[in-house]
């Protein structure tokens, strides 16, 4: 189980199709998602890693671990904000993600920021 998130880091995202990068017919569909990571907590953090997990309408699951996001590590103190678009690749019309960023604090407390699940899909798919 992961630790809590104390120091209230909110994450938001929006998401879109990417109809000219997408060829449905050899099922590759591809979502943008725009991050905005706002840290309304009382202690600077800094986001060290980002895991993802990335589920396709087909049961299909991608898990996603790396450094920072887009090649940044962004330290937001308190009131700040930090927003980033990156995108990903499914075999379905519709999808979903979630995941989490590990962040550390500025005395070395390590947290998990959790990014709540979101849905891909293409617009009009869902009712």
């Amino acid at each position: 189980m992961r630790p809590e998130n104390p120091y209230n880091i909110a994450v938001d995202v929006e998401t879109s199709y990417i109809e000219e990068q997408s060829a449905p017919e050899v099922n590759r569909f591809v979502f943008a998602y725009t991050i905005t990571i706002r840290n309304i907590g009382e202690s600077a953090a800094k986001l060290l890693t980002r895991h993802w997990i990335i589920n396709d309408g087909n049961g299909n699951v991608q898990e996603v671990h790396g450094e920072g996001v887009v090649g940044e590590q962004p330290y937001l103190k308190p009131g700040e904000s930090f927003q980033y678009t990156s995108g990903t690749v499914i075999e379905t019309p519709v999808g979903s993600m979630e995941g989490s960023y590990q962040m550390i604090t500025d005395d070395g407390v390590p947290f998990d920021a959790d990014i709540p699940a979101f849905t891909l899909s293409l617009p009009h798919k869902l009712h």
